[in-house]
């Protein structure tokens, strides 16, 4: 007889065995997920945690999100587009911005802006790295690099002593102070200093004579460059370098982008050998600041198509910064931001279109297109109203690429009969420039013609843009104060500040 007990207690067995079978291979499957996941949080915080090595902070001095955006409208109409061609900065994955005002005005200038920036803490306009009454020195970010042993690069396109960089290094009461700035380079023991050169290097804030600044530098170690060509010669040494523009050069600034040929000192020639520089047998890693200071001055002046250029000249050492990073993603940070906007500039002045290419017709700057004009007048002081439409239309396209009607000449024909006719020459003073008053229409005529309009030749108080990626760069991405930025760069990067 079939034993039917037997057969159900079998079934309930080998039924049992497969639900335990299940179970168990579940619960496996369920340990690996937990154990994955467990393994991936640990990586990520490793990731999230790790302080990145190499620094770069890039300022566009003067630059604000429309500077950004003309670059990139521009490149985009020259291309037959409308739209953007992206910078490379514009690219990062995080983006903030930022406000700029002062301890004591709403409109900062690049002395309380640069201190901001370098030191985390406002201050007055027209001091350097103190406190409002100019007596409290204020620690830099850069100083916070040292201390941690990181090597420390601070380089610009105009003179090393100027606002912005002597922020990062040097403690003075008036940005004036420019032998007494450049003399801060010795108490900084910084490892690279770039620039266009020193604006009174053996003259002090009070007008006394000096004695000379290179060769104190020299005393203290530091080795004196001039030049691309000469810094090849030292670049496989380990020193402490002051690299400068070529004697015979200005040493206010290096020339403007647009105005430059392929033997010119430029900003990534600086920044490259910056980097050269401060790689050389460094395992402790780098904080290098990068100023592009005469984004600026070019928008002090209201001339719209050599910002330009100093924009995209401005993104081309960012791409240096870039590359680097692509090297060594998980030990690098860039930031990208400025100290203010200058020229309240206006994208569009009246039509729904724009029409921002034809300032690429614009072949030189306000400046050196006066300096033209200066020379016209110097060999003939009687030119011809046709001869001077010549000139302009060489250098600036109008009546040849760009059409000018009678009404809008108007203007440039009458300085035009006040200068070559009246012999009474007319200029107009901008920050750093003081320019032929035929030039300053010119250009005023070809911005209106291109879109572009300017509340002031001074700075404003709009926000300024933030771009980062590497090691904390999501720390970036949100409205900040000017003040935030240093101080977040220095907790990614774990310094005493």
């Amino acid at each position: 007889m079939f034993d039917y007990n037997f057969l159900f207690c079998l079934t309930i067995t080998l039924y049992s065995s497969v639900i335990f079978d299940l179970i168990y291979f579940n619960l496996i499957m369920q340990l690996k997920k937990i154990h994955l996941l467990l393994l991936s949080f640990i990586i990520s915080v490793q990731a999230f945690g790790q302080q990145p090595k190499y620094i770069f902070y890039l300022i566009g001095d003067g630059m604000g999100l429309n500077q950004v955006n003309l670059a990139e409208i521009h490149q985009a109409e020259l291309n037959g587009k409308n739209g953007v061609v992206p910078l490379s900065f514009t690219q990062f994955p995080y983006v903030g911005f930022a406000s700029t005002y002062s301890l004591s005005h709403a409109v900062t200038d690049s002395g309380a802006g640069g201190t901001a920036l370098a030191v985390g803490k406002k201050t007055k306009n027209g001091v350097i790295g103190m406190d409002s009454t100019g007596t409290i020195p204020y620690k830099s970010i850069a100083y916070a690099a040292k201390q941690k042993g990181l090597k420390v690069g601070i380089t610009t396109s105009v003179s090393i002593d100027h606002a912005t960089p002597a922020s990062f290094y040097a403690n003075q009461a008036d940005r004036d102070m420019y032998y007494e700035i450049g003399k801060d380079i010795i108490k900084s023991n910084f490892d690279f200093f770039g620039g266009s050169g020193f604006l009174k290097p053996n003259t002090s804030f009070d007008k006394k004579n000096m004695p000379e600044l290179l060769p104190q530098l020299e005393q203290a170690g530091y080795k004196i460059v001039k030049g691309k060509a000469a810094f090849d010669k030292e670049k496989n040494k380990t020193q402490k370098i002051v690299l400068m523009n070529v004697d015979g050069t200005d040493p206010s600034s290096l020339k403007f982008a647009i105005d430059q040929n392929q033997a010119d000192f430029k900003l990534a020639d600086i920044a490259q050998a910056a980097i050269t520089s401060l790689s050389k047998d460094n395992k402790a890693g780098f904080f290098l600041m990068v100023e592009g200071g005469k984004i600026d001055w070019s928008a002090h002046a209201n001339d719209a198509a050599t910002t330009i250029k100093e924009v995209l000249d401005f993104n081309e050492t960012v791409k240096l910064a870039y590359d680097f990073y692509k090297k060594y993603p998980n030990e690098t940070l860039i930031v990208v931001t400025a100290d203010h906007e200058t020229g309240g500039l206006g994208i569009g002045n009246g039509s729904s279109t724009l029409n921002t290419k034809v300032l690429g017709h614009q072949k030189v700057s306000q400046g050196t297109l006066s300096a033209k004009i200066g020379d016209l007048r110097k060999a003939n002081p009687n030119a011809s109203w046709d001869e001077v439409k010549k000139l302009l239309s060489e250098n600036l396209g109008l009546w040849s690429a760009v059409k000018v009607s009678e009404k809008a000449e108007q203007s440039i024909y009458e300085a035009y009969k006040k200068s070559f006719v009246d012999h009474h020459n007319e200029t107009e003073k901008s920050l750093y420039a003081s320019d032929d008053k035929i030039a300053t229409l010119s250009i005023e005529l070809l911005n209106k013609l291109g879109s572009i309009a300017w509340s002031s030749k001074n700075h404003s108080a709009a926000y300024v843009p933030v771009y980062a990626i590497g090691q904390g760069a999501e720390s970036f991405h949100q409205k900040l104060d000017n003040t935030d930025i240093p101080k977040k760069i220095a907790e990614v990067a774990g310094f005493d500040f």
